[in-house]
């Protein structure tokens, strides 16, 4: 018997509960809006009322926006994504430079080498979003190098 095909709402919650922890879809809204690619077809990204959430990647990963991670850190399982700089480390990160090992304070358990995480402070806010370069345990004993590559912080570089 084949299984019934899912819409496009149940593959993304699917995928985002396979990326970050069961249950962290639930704070996905049902307002959801897809693209589609014209040549193959398949889903793109999404977002939500024409704010981009997220971008599927060709390697089956999700690359979310700071947008996409202010709709997940409404879960309360998505922060075992996360990673806490330290009060110095926050304006750097703002702007959109990596993270350093030495500066990580804190750093979910979910966090694996090439995984998307969100680079929150204290309160929970999203200052960034990139790409961890090392896991959990490697970067809470590490003091040198780079923990986390950011691609995209809530600050803009101001250039003269």
């Amino acid at each position: 018997m084949k299984p019934l095909p899912l819409n496009s709402k149940e593959k993304i919650c699917h995928h985002v509960d396979a990326l970050f922890g069961i249950g962290v879809s639930d704070a996905i809204p049902e307002d959801l809006e897809f693209e589609y690619s014209r040549k193959t077809g398949r889903l793109k990204n999404f977002g939500i009322r024409n704010q981009l959430v997220a971008t599927l990647r060709t390697d089956g990963g999700l690359a979310l926006t700071i947008f996409g991670a202010r709709i997940l850190i409404r879960n309360k399982k998505f922060i075992d994504n996360c990673v806490i700089p330290c009060s110095e480390a926050i304006p750097f990160v703002s702007e959109g430079r990596s993270l350093f090992c030495k500066h990580v304070e804190w750093c979910g358990s979910n966090v694996k080498v090439g995984s998307d995480v969100a680079v929150i402070d204290n309160h929970g806010d999203v200052l960034a979003i990139g790409r961890s370069v090392l896991g959990y345990e490697v970067m809470k004993r590490y003091r040198k190098g780079v923990a986390v590559k950011v691609r995209e912080g809530i600050k803009s570089r101001v250039t003269n």
